[in-house]
Order: C-alpha cells, then sequence, then structure tokens
C-alpha cells in the first residue's frame, strides 16, 4: 500500500495506490488487488455514500508518503509540500535527495542552499519525473515474465488491508485542493500508469 485517499465530488472516488515488493504493478496484478480488496470494502464500509474505487500503480513520478521512502531515492529529484509554512515562511520545496535520517529529509535546492524537512510535517511530496528517474526505473523493472504470475501474491490480501482503513486521506474537493497546491504540469497527473476503475 503506497497510499490511500479519498478525493471528492458528487460521487467520491477512494484511491488506492499498491504496488508488490519488488516495486511492479501491472494492470492484471491491480485488476486481482482490485477484486481481493471489494469484499473487504463492503464488509468495512469506509464510505456512507456511494463511490467509485481506483486501484492504481504509484507510477514513476510516485508520492512519498512515509518515513523511509526519501531514503531509497537519494540523488532524484522530489517536490515538497509542508502543511503549514516553516520558520521561514516556506511552504513548497523542489531539489534532490540528500538523504533522510529518523525521519528529517535532507533535500538541495534547486534554487540554491539546503533544507531539512520534516517527514511528518509534509502535506504531499514526490518524485520529479526526470531522464535519470526513467532510467533507474527501466533497471529495476524484471523480466516481461515475471510479471505474469502474481494471483498468490494478492489473493489473500483482504484480511491484511482490513485494518489499514481506519486512516483514510479526504479531500473535499480534489480541484480545489490542486489549486491550493499550486499544482503545474508537473503535478497535472497523479495517479500511475497502471489503474483499474469500478
Amino acid at each position: 500500500m503506497v497510499r490511500v485517499r479519498v478525493m471528492g465530488g458528487q460521487t467520491p472516488t477512494l484511491q488506492i495506490m499498491a504496488e508488490r515488493p519488488d516495486g511492479t504493478m501491472t494492470v492484471a496484478a491491480c485488476a486481482k488487488f482490485s477484486r481481493a480488496i471489494s469484499p473487504v470494502l463492503e464488509a468495512e464500509d469506509p464510505i456512507a455514500s456511494e463511490y467509485h474505487l481506483e486501484v492504481s500503480s504509484p507510477g514513476i513520478d510516485r508520492p512519498l508518503t512515509r518515513v523511509g521512502d526519501f531514503a531509497k531515492w537519494v540523488g532524484h529529484e522530489a517536490k515538497i509540500e509542508l502543511g503549514t509554512p516553516g520558520a521561514d515562511g516556506r511552504k513548497r520545496f523542489h531539489g534532490s535527495i540528500v538523504g533522510e535520517t529518523d525521519g528529517v529529509l535532507e533535500l538541495n535546492l534547486k534554487d540554491g542552499g539546503s533544507a531539512q524537512l520534516n517527514v511528518a510535517d509534509m502535506a504531499k511530496a514526490h518524485l520529479v519525473l526526470t531522464n535519470r528517474l526513467i532510467d533507474a526505473a527501466r533497471a529495476k523493472a524484471p523480466p516481461v515474465e515475471e510479471l505474469e504470475d502474481d494471483e498468490e501474491e494478492i489473493v489473500g490480501l483482504g484480511e491484511e488491508l482490513a485494518e489499514d482503513f481506519d486512516d483514510l486521506e479526504v479531500e473535499d474537493d480534489e480541484d480545489e485542493f490542486e489549486e491550493g497546491l499550486g499544482a503545474d504540469e508537473d503535478d497535472a497527473s497523479d495517479d500511475g500508469p497502471n489503474k483499474i476503475r469500478e
């Protein structure tokens, strides 16, 4: 599980981003995950109203959502938005990841200088799509034949994930949320490339 959030609207969308332990998530795996999690959602009923379920991979320019995520991508670019401005009044940061220690990210900023940011203070963070990131993703990708049989890994996830629906990230109005963050062309798509929607 990479991220779970509810995006507002007349009929809200429950978006679940997930990947296998090796970092892959094919369209077939998204479909199998969706089938495995649907009975849990029906039983737990985390959203009172009618909603759409969307299961996707995190994509190459993946969101970074928890402590430890940044340490895996040292040397790559990231954009970070804090929940509230820091001591210097700044909320948005763009730079190269230097490292992460005990939940504190060190970033070399594109506009000069550096920043140390607490992961717990971040409202939103994601990798920036660069040629270097694309090359790294290609290098990690397993051969196609290894992606074919993921049924056993996904069957049984329902029980394991039933406890994970206590903490849902809810956005009342997705358009307003994106505008409030100053979304630009790099943030135009926050969905992974492999996606199943019901």
